[in-house]
């Protein structure tokens, strides 16, 4: 399955149907808007992205990428393009690894829905979270340099950069909860699920104390970010569109999920030999991001973990619905609707298991 999911996302294939757009008039945006932009323009969509189609614009002189808003009926506060071009605009501005924006457009007659044109940056992506491409020795590196990009967005001040109004103070868990609870609970296309309609009711009873507010990008997994063509470094960090303020234990969680994550979902590393493979283990790992935040441990680690397979679940019941109404951006869609009850289930049971703590010398 991860070479099937690596053949479904990677790269790019013509234009889909029902993506297409009128060319000629995106190519006068562009040389009305980007310096130094020369046509003539070719267009092809990445195979990748469940929510927003993302293009690759090739000119004679360098590549670009496009990503805009799926046409089609939208749920409420879904897709968001614009904030995701002002973050990469913001954390560019203070040297965090993320391409740089040329310009984003909320015309909808250019290509039919807002969008916006970022740098084309080259590099590797991995979509198996074991690294088979990587020398065993030099797998570590990379775990680690994937563990030092989050802690360094977790300690960037979000006020300091211009996004201390990027999302609402306080009660993160409560809302984020009640969002995509709501979600869930709305898209009554897509059906209902018991373990999912158990955490819409156990999470609100659990939350946490503690309100530690940092920049969230709230999708970082391995295979959306850019590493460099040989190096254990990342280039870029891509897919922001969930991002906020919110609490940082819950975007490490998320990341850490892949300790927990079937590889046949998206890149994970349930069932691995993480020793044979000379991969961190999930409490060293833990116990590395606390070091560089300032950290004693994580109390309350199967919350987080509870809370985010939940919270990705109410993804995939939001791709679920796309491919049943028909707008669902990637032929590899479908796969992700059916994924859902596996989320829900997983989420269920951190959910139901002792009390953890995590990052003092103990495994989440």
């Amino acid at each position: 399955m991860i070479a099937a999911d690596r053949a479904a996302n990677t790269g790019t294939t013509a234009v889909r149907q029902g993506y297409g757009f009128d060319e000629a008039r995106l190519n006068d945006w562009m040389a009305a808007h980007i310096p130094g932009y020369a046509g003539p323009l070719v267009v092809e969509q990445f195979k990748g992205g469940q929510s927003n189609p993302t293009y690759r614009l090739a000119t004679p002189g360098r590549d670009y990428v496009l990503r805009r808003k799926p046409p089609g009926a939208l749920l409420k506060g879904a897709h968001a393009i614009e904030r995701e071009a002002r973050i990469f605009s913001a954390l560019g501005g203070a040297g965090f690894p993320v391409p740089h924006v040329h310009g984003l457009c909320d015309d909808e007659g250019v290509v039919g829905t807002p969008f916006f044109v970022m740098d084309m940056v080259e590099g590797r992506i991995f979509w198996d979270a074991t690294l088979p491409e990587i020398e065993r020795d030099a797998r570590p590196a990379y775990f680690d340099a994937m563990n030092a990009v989050l802690a360094r967005l977790h300690g960037i001040d979000p006020q300091a950069i211009g996004l201390g109004d990027y999302g609402r103070p306080g009660n993160y868990f409560a809302r984020q909860i009640a969002r995509w609870s709501r979600q869930y609970l709305d898209d009554g296309e897509a059906g209902r699920d018991p373990d999912m309609d158990r955490l819409v009711e156990w999470l609100p009873a659990h939350i946490p104390d503690g309100e530690d507010v940092a920049i969230v990008h709230g999708d970082f997994r391995i295979d959306n970010l850019i590493f460099h063509p040989t190096e254990p470094r990342i280039l870029a960090v891509l897919d922001w569109e969930l991002s906020t303020l919110g609490h940082p234990l819950a975007d490490f969680a998320y990341h850490a999920m892949m300790y927990h994550m079937p590889p046949h979902i998206v890149a994970g590393l349930a069932g691995a030999d993480l020793a044979a493979l000379n991969i961190p283990s999930e409490a060293d790992y833990v116990a590395a991001y606390c070091r560089r935040t300032g950290r004693a441990g994580i109390p309350d680690y199967g919350f987080y973990l509870a809370f985010n397979f939940f919270r990705l679940a109410a993804i995939f019941h939001g791709i679920k619905g796309r491919v049943i109404r028909g707008t669902a951006s990637s032929a590899h869609a479908r796969e992700r609707a059916e994924s859902f009850p596996v989320l829900a289930g997983l989420g269920w049971r951190h959910a139901t298991a002792l009390p953890q703590q995590a990052g003092a010398g103990h495994s989440g």
